[in-house]
């Protein structure tokens, strides 16, 4: 299965998880990485070359901080320019059919503030759920996202935890199943 990883960090160069992430993943000689804010630092997205490249792949995995109970505004951008009619979705599109879309961010707030009784009162698949969303809209698979909570509490060996965790998810994920 080839997979893709879409990086949309502003300043990735600044990050100790998506940063930690990055360099495990570089590490895996199946996984294409894919940085948004350095390949379009000016925010102009060549939609056919970023069209290409999903076609060339079978897993789309977004990877990002988690911004105001967001994407980053380039990765909502990519969203906006990319998935077009009747290539994403509409009559004739068939070019995300099938495809494996997943998530990868990283948040602040602990685990337990992603609860319905904590203190953003909303779990992370809710927030999620515009992605899970979109990859139904454009006939995607959704995969469920990958976490580390509670950024500020950084040490080498949870660095070293996560990012092996996470390229152990990106292989192994399988997607959710949805009741209909």
């Amino acid at each position: 299965m080839k997979t893709l990883v879409i990086v949309a960090h502003p300043n990735l160069e600044a990050s100790n998880w998506n940063k930690a992430w990055v360099e495990e993943l570089q590490k895996q000689g199946d996984i294409t990485i894919h940085h948004l804010y350095k390949e379009y630092p000016s925010e102009n997205i060549d939609v056919k070359r970023e069209q290409l490249l999903v076609e060339k792949h079978d897993r789309i995995i977004f990877q990002y901080p988690l911004y105001w109970y967001n994407m980053p505004p380039l990765l909502k951008k990519w969203f906006d320019a990319v998935l077009l009619y009747n290539w994403a979705y509409g009559p004739e599109a068939t070019a995300t059919t099938g495809k494996e879309i997943g998530v990868a961010i990283s948040t602040y707030g602990t685990a337990e503030s992603y609860q319905p009784t904590g203190s953003n009162r909303l779990t992370l698949e809710q927030i999620l759920a515009p992605i899970q969303a979109s990859a139904r809209f454009i006939s995607a698979v959704y995969l469920p996202h990958f976490t580390v909570n509670d950024t500020s509490d950084v040490t080498p060996e949870r660095l070293a935890q996560s990012s092996k965790a996470y390229v152990e998810h990106i292989k192994t994920i399988k997607p959710v199943t949805v009741a209909q």
